[in-house]
């Protein structure tokens, strides 16, 4: 599976090259104090080469068709802004799940929210995928509201969904369906 460039608001989605590694490891050991608690990779010594480490496992994991990792950059300054992706894209039903991460002094601009649209639509236009899964551990807030935003519905909690930090962590479910399915239709009916 290749992964395209993708393009919506001002942005650019594009896979990770390796002339890219330099930003990533700054902009990862700039984040520590909000994306750390959430993503255990994310650590104040995080180098270039786990950086080109992580683009390697990105290519390994698009050429198996299990997951398209994107680097998320301003279209006009070429400003590496973070990370997203569908990952564990499950072909025989559909489904994928949906994780971003944004580097800390552009945190609260659009970058998450921009990201979920651009790579759901990717998931259901591209793909043909009928789920797109958005898994937040309890407590991370920012994410949680990302997933509202993006009209994600919260299904429910999942007990140690997740494992962060040596320990397991439950998980709030979020899922997003494409547009004009069945159940869309019958959510915005109970909305009203």
């Amino acid at each position: 599976m290749t992964t395209p460039s993708l393009h919506h608001a001002g942005l650019l989605w594009r896979p990770f090259e390796d002339n890219d590694a330099e930003a990533f490891a700054a902009a990862v050991r700039e984040s520590v104090a909000s994306v750390a608690p959430w993503m255990p990779w994310c650590t104040s010594t995080y180098t270039e080469t786990q950086a080109l480490e992580w683009f390697a496992h990105c290519r390994a994991q698009a050429a198996s068709g299990g997951a398209l990792e994107y680097g998320a950059f301003c279209q006009d300054s070429g400003e590496f802004l973070g990370g997203a992706g569908l990952n564990e894209i499950r072909q025989q039903h559909k489904l994928c799940n949906l994780g971003y991460w944004v580097r800390q002094s552009r945190q609260r601009q659009g970058v998450a929210l921009r990201s979920v649209q651009a790579l759901s639509r990717h998931a259901f236009e591209a793909l043909g995928l009928q789920r797109v899964e958005i898994v937040v551990a309890v407590g991370n807030s920012a994410s949680a509201n990302v997933a509202l935003k993006a009209g994600a519905l919260r299904e429910g909690v999942a007990r140690n969904r997740l494992y962060l930090h040596d320990r397991p962590v439950d998980a709030q479910m979020f899922s997003l369906l494409p547009p004009g399915s069945t159940h869309d239709a019958e959510r915005n009916q109970q909305q009203r």
